[in-house]
């Protein structure tokens, strides 16, 4: 099974019923099947070959769900990336994926301007909207095309598509690395079934679902709930984001959503509102990842909507999801992140490998065909994350994570391994803000740490030790950050300090750091 033939399938059993509303549009299976066919037909034509890098750089938009189609259909790779990403990540991300082409909005013209040096793998951009109506300061060897000739019929001569199996890969999703550069997590097709599978099961989803999103595409939370959808036959209702928290609340009542993924911000959010206004009663179900929900939100969230089920999930990008609470232990076993979803198995072990027992605190190890290919151009740190299992060929996840199971199989996630964020449902590594506070001038030493947040789950928390005279402020501090970051790497504390504390190596001593200061 390929992924593209979850909207293939579902376009065939239900052609006219509808697959997507986005940006006032209903679009039926049948038309955004066909529109996906001649983009992919359109990238073939221009020189895109299987196995080839395409990179999305969209809004939540029906342009950006035709374009994750149509470059599978083309035989090529996804890499859908946030619309909010600075020039100095994308350059890196178009020489590290090798993209031969990028989809994109002439909104961010400047930013892919700024940010095509010194690629030259990438020869075509393909625009939404306006074409720029000039190419100075664009390498000569880019070449730009229309979205709309992109997405239109194309004459009967267009090329066959290749023919892909499913151990090709799908789709490379870029997450915070260790070293501060991103690192990208590659899926095969099987692996994004086998996912898409296992949660639409334990989600009971049905062909009558409709979901209603506002999550980032570029968030493999987002994503998943397009494709599950179409595995499913499903209605997906994609909000841009959920900055207008009233308007995507409507939405829920007015195309009647079954569905509703969210995460700790937004429940945080929606708390603070008069939700008696809104019926909801279509609702079945709200699932949550990224971090933990706090107990005192879910029966809160309980009391206001009786009637709809609540999945506390735990995962990671590396095998998309590893666990669900089922709605009928909330109450139970508020503290838990559940039980291994379908057709997976986990295992805690200890620092030699070996299995442990309930109520011991290991390592959490992942087994099953949702676990990942590894890291894009990273065999060392795919050495250590991604190891040989018991079987030939079988491939283990080590998720550098600390849980425990008790007595009943369920399991508690104590904490990480290394010193990785993890807030607003991103991994975040403190490396790369460090490496950006140490460019601004004035600052000498930079340290970055996550702090226990009941909403993020982590804040991201920066100690600054200034240069001799450097008079810098917290102002400045955000202003270089919220420039050259994207949001959700912007710290929300920063601390001056006189000098760091320091290992016996002379390392920054970060578990000193996390010391309660009142100084935030």
């Amino acid at each position: 099974m390929l992924v593209h033939g979850f909207l293939e399938n579902s376009a065939q059993r239900l052609g006219d019923k509808t697959a997507l509303i986005a940006d006032n549009q209903r679009i039926s299976y049948q038309a955004l099947n066909t529109t996906a066919d001649n983009l992919a037909h359109y990238l073939v034509t221009i020189g895109i070959k299987r196995g080839d890098r395409v990179v999305i750089l969209l809004d939540n938009s029906a342009e950006a769900v035709t374009a994750i189609f149509g470059i599978l259909k083309a035989g090529a790779v996804f890499v859908c990336l946030n619309p909010t990403i600075k020039p100095v990540k994308l350059n890196y991300i178009f020489r590290d994926s090798g993209a031969a082409a990028l989809i994109t909005h002439t909104t961010k013209q400047k930013v892919v301007q700024e940010s095509t040096t010194d690629t030259p793998a990438l020869k075509h951009i393909i625009w939404h909207g306006s074409q720029p109506q000039t190419t100075t300061g664009w390498p000569s060897t880019i070449t730009s095309h229309n979205y709309a000739d992109a997405t239109t019929n194309l004459q009967p001569s267009t090329p066959n598509l290749p023919r892909s199996i499913d151990v090709d890969l799908a789709t490379i999703i870029y997450t915070s690395g260790s070293t501060g550069e991103p690192k990208g997590v590659v899926s095969a097709h099987y692996n994004v079934v086998a996912a898409a599978r296992s949660i639409s099961t334990y989600l009971k989803n049905v062909e009558n679902d409709i979901i209603l999103s506002a999550l980032p595409l570029s968030f493999d939370y987002g994503l998943y709930q397009i494709l599950m959808a179409t595995l499913f036959g499903g209605t997906v209702v994609l909000e841009k984001s959920f900055m207008f928290p009233y308007k995507v609340l409507e939405k829920i009542d007015q195309e009647k959503a079954t569905g509703f993924p969210i995460v700790p911000t937004m429940v945080a959010l929606l708390l603070q509102l008069d939700l008696s206004k809104f019926q909801f009663s279509h609702l079945r179900y709200m699932s949550n990842t990224a971090a933990a929900l706090p107990v005192a939100y879910i029966q809160k969230l309980q009391n206001l909507l009786p009637h709809v089920q609540i999945y506390s999930m735990y995962g990671l990008t590396e095998c998309k999801r590893v666990a669900y609470l089922p709605p009928e232990y909330l109450s139970v076993k508020p503290t838990s992140v559940g039980i291994p979803m379908p057709n997976e198995e986990v295992f805690i072990v200890d620092e030699n490998g070996n299995e442990l027992g309930p109520d011991q605190t290991g390592e959490l190890v992942v087994r099953g065909a949702n676990v990942m290919q590894g890291y894009w151009n990273s065999p060392e740190e795919t050495a250590r994350t991604f190891r040989p299992g018991r079987y030939r060929g079988e491939t283990l996840l080590y998720t550098g994570d600390l849980f425990k199971r008790d007595a009943d199989g369920f399991l508690y996630f104590v904490g990480r391994k290394d010193d990785m964020i993890k807030t607003k449902g991103e991994r975040v590594s403190p490396k790369e803000i460090e490496n950006m506070l140490c460019s601004l001038e004035g600052v000498s030493e930079a340290a970055v740490i996550g702090v226990p947040d009941d909403i993020l789950g982590q804040a991201i928390k920066a100690f600054i030790v200034p240069s001799n005279n450097a008079k810098l402020t917290n102002e400045e501090i955000q202003r270089h950050c919220t420039k050259n970051l994207e949001p959700f790497l912007v710290p929300k504390y920063i601390e001056f300090l006189d000098n760091m504390p320091k290992s016996n190596s002379g390392k920054i001593d970060k578990k000193a750091l996390q010391r309660p200061t009142n100084n935030t």
